[in-house]
């Protein structure tokens, strides 16, 4: 049973009358994390599964419950919905825009006819919330994790992200600094093709956990589906009915959130050519601090239809937003920046 109301209702009462419970709802998880607690805090008998919440087939709550306690964890990355991985494959493999992709998608059953959740990236904002508490112990306001979807994409973006070597994939990331602060974001991303995640395709999932102890974790395999989902819930059972069932958050820690997440950014920028243009994104960018990495631009077939790119040192999200503002206010710029979270090889 899905969404917020009737079942959190079910489960909530489930679990204050002392019965065990098993749900692959993650929105109910991460919208209603702080009274989820409060409950399983007075229920130490009581089992809570919740393996098929994130990311289907893939154990990975179960990972971050049990096999990592004794490591810390610096990151967590993840291709957590099938989705919209699916539409992105075909946009780098066949070339197609986002909105032939999507009507592809709807037309197979992977996209519903309202895909805000996917494509706009609030799916995975819940989940990577989820993972966040496991990994780090935080309890995080699923709301104020910043989120950008993929429908700002186009198959030029693709194009760019090839010159980099690299592919464009959305990505939720939990990271925690060194003063223990954490951030949590979900983000188009352009990736190396040589990072562990850049191989997901499809609509296959993955998720990355980057550790002191044991370095590079990587988890793939189908998101979503019947079976995949099912064999998740079925193990939580077993756990349960031979009470071996983990505690459901074994951390719990009071750190600080930052939502200005600091990264290395792709900027595209639509624009109609004249002089001065490379000079007055430069002061731009200087003036909200930030460093130019790069400047991509294909041949220009139209001087009133030029897309180019701007590649970033690492900044601050606010810094990027602002030079974006400021792009949009200049007379040669057509439309608002796209803006990419980049991971540099």
């Amino acid at each position: 049973m899905g969404g917020t109301g009737l079942a959190k209702d079910i489960v909530f009462e489930a679990l204050r009358a002392g019965k065990h419970v098993v749900t692959a709802n993650k929105a109910l998880v991460a919208s209603d994390m702080t009274e989820l607690l409060s409950i399983l805090e007075g229920k130490s008998d009581v089992a809570f599964g919740m393996e098929a919440a994130v990311c289907g087939g893939i154990p990975i709550i179960n990972a971050l419950q049990t096999d990592f306690l004794g490591d810390t964890i610096s990151s967590v990355q993840g291709i957590m919905n099938g989705t919209t991985n699916f539409m992105l494959t075909k946009m780098e493999s066949e070339g197609a825009d986002y909105g032939a992709v999507l009507a592809e998608a709807q037309a197979l059953g992977f996209a519903e006819a309202d895909p805000t959740a996917d494509v706009e990236g609030f799916d995975v904002q819940a989940k990577i919330s989820i993972l966040a508490k496991l990994a780090y112990g935080a309890t995080i306001d699923k709301d104020a994790v910043p989120v950008s979807g993929i429908s700002q994409l186009s198959s030029l973006d693709f194009e760019y992200a090839k010159s980099l070597n690299s592919t464009i994939k959305l990505i939720g990331t939990a990271t925690q600094d060194a003063s223990g602060a954490v951030s949590v974001y979900v983000s188009p991303t352009v990736v190396p093709v040589t990072h562990s995640l850049a191989s997901a395709r499809g609509s296959m999932n993955a998720v990355l956990v980057n550790s002191e102890n044991v370095v590079e974790s990587t988890f793939k395999g189908p998101g979503a589906g019947r079976f995949p989902t099912a064999n998740s819930c079925v193990n939580d059972i077993i756990r349960i009915a031979t009470d071996s069932c983990p505690a459901p958050f074994p951390k719990n820690e009071t750190l600080a959130f930052n939502a200005d997440f600091t990264a290395s950014f792709y900027v595209r920028i639509k624009i109609s050519d004249q002089l001065g243009v490379i000079r007055r994104v430069g002061e731009l960018a200087e003036a909200n601090n930030i460093s130019i990495y790069g400047v991509l631009q294909n041949p220009i077939t139209d001087p009133n239809d030029v897309d180019f790119v701007v590649t970033t040192d690492e900044c601050q999200l606010s810094s990027v937003k602002a030079f974006c503002a400021g792009l949009e206010t200049q007379d040669f710029v057509k439309v608002a920046p796209t803006l990419l979270v980049w991971l540099k090889e």
